[in-house]
């Protein structure tokens, strides 16, 4: 009898398992694969691949929206864009990031990375304004209004000393936007991962081959639409940022002069110095995105010097000689990643 009723209570939880999985079958849980998408910001192109069970492209464009919402000129209601018109005082947790990372790298410059040269970048045509080129005279005029230290952060408070002075972190924030979609994709527990937008770009782990990720670093050629880019060398990159800065694709031809894009807050003209191309790996890509600016300012043997001062940097010069022929200059620790 014992035995009989053990059977029919063993009889009933085996139906009413059965039930239970008819009503609420069990989720098979998605296996991770590569996710690649793309899309637009920052008025270009970005990428992602990352290794797992479901698509984060809309978590990642939001997070590049809130940073387009903070630093970018071109969006009116950004925080800057409103700092800028003297609307408002009060910065962003973005925006006190960034600038102190840009009087970090102002400091270690010596000037050569400054956001407050936006007025000059302005009048030659790079920013909102186009048509004729400044003479000295409103050159001059303009450099009044450029040097980081006339600008101050105190408790989320920006202050300037003089009102006419406007930030611009074009150089600073396509890399900035790499580091936060990257956290995205770190939030998740994503190990193996690339970001790039407009050539900047932030890799952990490994690739869809199980290898280091391959970045390639182009030749500075005339090509404004990168349609005919060719690679100088190509390095293998894990865990770190890098980001490339030249003027070989964006500048004007006035006259028959080239005008490059990169501004010298110094003099208040347009770089034009030996480097043609600087790649710079760093901790995080807004970090190597303003020192390759900065670069570009200072010239191949004053960026050396900052680049040997700067352990937490590696770099890869292309730069031209005295004939006018490519040369190419490489630290130790990027020269061993560059795949022979």
């Amino acid at each position: 009898m014992e035995n009989r009723k053990s059977y029919i209570a063993l009889l009933a939880a085996l139906l009413i398992a059965g039930v239970a999985l008819l009503l609420f079958p069990r989720k098979e849980t998605a296996k991770a694969a590569y996710q690649h998408d793309e899309g637009t910001v920052f008025g270009t192109l970005y990428h992602t691949k990352y290794l797992y069970h479901k698509d984060l492209k809309a978590e990642v464009e939001a997070e590049l929206q809130r940073v387009d919402a903070s630093l970018s000129m071109f969006n009116p209601r950004s925080t800057i864009s409103r700092i800028n018109r003297n609307e408002t005082d009060q910065t962003d947790e973005m925006l006190s990031e960034i600038l102190q990372l840009s009087f970090t790298v102002n400091k270690a410059t010596g000037g050569a990375f400054d956001p407050t040269v936006a007025p000059l970048v302005n009048a030659w045509g790079f920013g909102f304004k186009s048509g004729q080129m400044p003479d000295s005279i409103q050159v001059d005029s303009l450099r009044a209004l450029v040097g980081l230290s006339a600008i101050h952060l105190n408790d989320n408070k920006l202050t300037k000393d003089n009102p006419l002075s406007i930030l611009d972190f074009s150089a600073i924030a396509k890399g900035y936007g790499v580091d936060k979609a990257a956290d995205v994709l770190r939030s998740h527990g994503i190990a193996n991962f690339m970001v790039e937008i407009g050539g900047e770009v932030v890799t952990e782990g490994v690739n869809e081959k199980g290898a280091p990720w391959r970045i390639g670093i182009n030749k500075p050629d005339d090509d404004s639409t990168s349609t005919n880019s060719e690679l100088q060398d190509i390095v293998s990159l894990s865990g770190k940022a890098i980001a490339t800065s030249g003027n070989y694709r964006n500048y004007h031809v006035i006259d028959g002069r080239r005008i490059a894009h990169t501004i010298n807050p110094h003099t208040g003209y347009p770089a034009q110095g030996d480097i043609l191309s600087s790649t710079v790996m760093a901790p995080s890509c807004a970090e190597a995105d303003a020192f390759a600016t900065a670069f570009m300012v200072l010239g191949l043997e004053q960026a050396k010097q900052v680049v040997r001062a700067q352990p937490q940097l590696e770099a890869y010069f292309i730069y031209s000689d005295e004939q006018g022929n490519y040369r190419t200059w490489c630290t130790e620790g990027l020269d061993k990643l560059i795949m022979k």
